[in-house]
């Protein structure tokens, strides 16, 4: 496997050469390339490419494949498990598709839009509404990641319970795969059953196996009407219950179910002060629910929620009633993560389990956390309606991240591993939604079964027997 063997000097130039001259930059001119989003890594690169079109895309894989040069494809640089990045390497060569970022086609038919890898997430939704349509990924980093990075890394987001992971919203896709050949299989087919779907086994494998350049996506109508309400409640255990009584009474028109505690609403509402806890009343937990549905969905929802509170299923309810109610309510959730990084978390977990032991796991985990240190801090928040559950751990009150990390050497490593042991325990992923990248390859050599280990090897090797594509990544 090549892995990041140094390029010469020849194979730099016939790269740039393939771009021009305002498709390259120099490792000093790209700093913005070698970002961690939560500030763990800084990567590292001898060029960063910028292909405006997947014939050259192409021709950049061929020649990296012939020379045995290693590539990382780069989206918008939203992943927080380094699959963009090199932290111990100078030898990468970034590939960015920023400038892939057209939408080729808009369907109304077919329900469906061409899009290029580059696009980013919120354009393609603005570009969907503009045939008042929607496409139903959506996630809180909507303004800058791509959709070549959500299909690369399987993205889920606050919409997974009705409509799904990227995966699910994905017809077709057109990819470079490491010998430099185009797979374009774009066609809208809701049915294909043609041997194996290799568009499935490119979405999640994070540019190890290919270059994603564009994809048919699924478009949905836009819901008539949608309705957000933040319901207070005692316990993640009642979560559950409400949940499944809301679910009995609406259906699929439960598209988002946002878990969030009082500790992380204090967060936000202290990180982010125009943002403000609509309850007078302090609850140890919330849920985030919204609904969209036909015309008279607010009707059949208010009475849901207000038969919910005679049966003291939750404490009290705050129903959205503008626009900017809703946006404000979504707003605590969304600003979270942000919240966590100003407050200074240590850890930032990703895990799923069984719906139906979320709370055990929570709990679980809070304890097992503690046992690392009893000082620290926990956030635990997510998707409860898919079982997505993140934990964010910080330092005791009032100590910072760095003093306390340096006088509690392998804290970080501790904090980690308590959570996934937790969540094997619980029949759970270790990765729910954010892949596997460069930071959890260790924590899927301990607990992934060793089949799937020896298959995921085997795939690789098979179609990137050179080991060009974003070497290190899911796999060593």
């Amino acid at each position: 496997m090549a892995g990041f063997s140094p390029p010469d000097d020849t194979v730099l130039d016939r790269l740039k050469a393939i771009v021009g001259a305002d498709g390259w930059r120099a490792p000093n001119e790209a700093a913005r390339y070698f970002d961690d989003p939560r500030g763990r890594f800084e990567g590292r690169a001898c060029l960063v490419l910028l292909p405006k079109s997947t014939d050259e895309v192409a021709r950049i894989v061929r020649l990296c494949n012939e020379t045995g040069t290693g590539l990382i494809p780069w989206g918008g640089g939203t992943g927080v498990v380094a699959g963009q990045l090199s932290p111990d390497n100078d030898n990468a060569i970034i590939l960015s598709v920023e400038r892939l970022n057209r939408v080729r086609e808009i369907n109304a038919q077919d329900f469906a839009m061409v899009a290029e890898a580059g696009c980013i997430l919120e354009n393609v939704h603005a570009a969907a509404a503009e045939h008042r349509l929607m496409f139903p990924l959506s996630m809180a980093s909507k303004g800058s990641c791509t959709i070549g990075g959500n299909l690369a890394t399987n993205a889920g987001g606050i919409q997974v319970l009705r409509h799904g992971n990227a995966r699910d919203l994905c017809l077709g896709i057109e990819a470079v795969l490491p010998s430099g050949e185009v797979l374009s299989e774009l066609s809208p087919l809701r049915k294909n059953n043609t041997g194996y779907d290799l568009r499935h086994l490119l979405i999640g494998s994070e540019g190890t196996l290919g270059i994603i350049t564009a994809a048919t996506l699924v478009l949905k109508p836009i819901d008539p009407d949608t309705v957000t309400a933040l319901c207070a409640i005692a316990s993640p255990a009642q979560a559950l219950t409400l949940f499944s009584e809301l679910r009995k009474r609406l259906g699929d028109s439960l598209s988002g179910l946002e878990l969030m505690s009082g500790f992380g609403i204090g967060l936000v509402t202290r990180h982010f002060p125009s943002l403000r806890n609509p309850f007078s009343d302090p609850h140890d937990w919330v849920l985030l629910a919204e609904i969209s549905g036909p015309e008279g969905m607010r009707e059949r929802v208010e009475v849901a929620l207000a038969d919910c509170l005679d049966s003291d299923l939750l404490a009290d309810v705050v129903i959205a009633t503008s626009e900017t109610q809703r946006t404000n309510l979504w707003d605590l959730r969304e600003n979270t993560p942000d919240a966590n990084r100003l407050e200074g978390a240590i850890c930032n977990s990703d895990t799923a389990v069984p719906i139906s032991r979320i709370e055990g796991f929570i709990r679980e985990t809070q304890a097992a956390v503690l046992a690392t240190h009893q000082g620290l801090r926990l956030n635990s928040y997510g998707h409860i309606g898919d079982g997505n559950i993140h934990h964010n751990v910080f330092p005791p009150e009032g100590v910072a991240k760095a003093a306390f990390v340096s006088e509690h050497p392998g804290i970080i490593e501790a904090v980690r591993d308590a959570i996934d042991r937790v969540t094997i325990d619980f029949a759970g992923a270790i990765s729910a939604e954010h892949g596997i990248g460069r930071l959890k390859v260790p924590d899927l050599l301990r607990y992934g079964a060793p089949p799937k280990l020896a298959a995921i090897r085997k795939i690789k090797a098979a179609l990137d027997p050179n080991g060009i594509m974003n070497p290190g990544a899911i796999i060593d």
